[in-house]
């Protein structure tokens, strides 16, 4: 198993591409309630700024809101390599951190409290609606950068996340439940992102 982690990590070096510089995890909080979840979470951050990348930023998808308060509260504890924003869905800051985590806030929640904010500017007299345009739209936004390669692990498909930013994000799916991510499965992810031809959208 070593032997094969080190030949990856190897191809990683080698490749022509540069790897994510902003890498995005998509978690829920069944992912959270496994045992060694935590664990696994502070592993893969480590691999990521191991392996180029400058920014985190977690999701946390919740059906029950109850369990926010301990998610966060837990999260703020783990042990990680660069710091650390964790936040809830009521918290409306931007977080600076290397390593964003929000717990229970859509990208649907997301987006509609930027239109407010918008709508509001417009009515105090600060925003002209001619002047809106897609960089008006994520100035307004939690979460404004764009992730390069955005990793969801145990089946293919989205949680409710980073609806704007992701548009040109490239995706990678695992079958790998979050309770058996390895080093292996993030470098993975890594090398099908080097090996892909962005786009952008053309």
């Amino acid at each position: 198993m070593g032997a094969y982690d080190a030949y990856l990590a190897l191809r990683h070096r080698l490749a022509d591409a540069d790897g994510p510089a902003h890498v995005a995890l998509v978690l829920t909080e069944r992912d959270l309630l496994e045992q060694g979840a935590y664990e696994t979470l502070e592993a893969t951050l480590r691999w990521a700024f191991d392996y180029g990348a400058e920014r985190v930023t977690v999701s946390v998808s919740v059906l029950d809101e109850a369990v926010v308060p301990t998610l966060v509260r837990e999260l703020r504890g783990i042990d990680a390599p660069r710091a650390v924003a964790v936040r809830g869905p009521d918290d409306a800051e931007r977080a600076a951190a290397p390593i964003r985590i929000n717990v229970g806030l859509g990208g649907r929640g997301e987006f509609a409290r930027a239109v407010r904010e918008m709508a509001e500017d417009v009515a105090a007299g600060d925003l002209d609606p001619a002047d809106v345009d897609e960089e008006t739209v994520t100035d307004h936004l939690v979460f404004p950068e764009e992730p390069d390669l955005l990793i969801k692990t145990g089946a293919e498909r989205l949680s409710d996340f980073l609806i704007w930013q992701s548009t040109y994000s490239e995706l990678y799916f695992t079958d790998v439940n979050w309770r058996d991510f390895r080093k292996r499965d993030y470098l993975r992810a890594v090398l099908e992102f080097e090996d892909r031809q962005r786009r952008f959208g053309e």
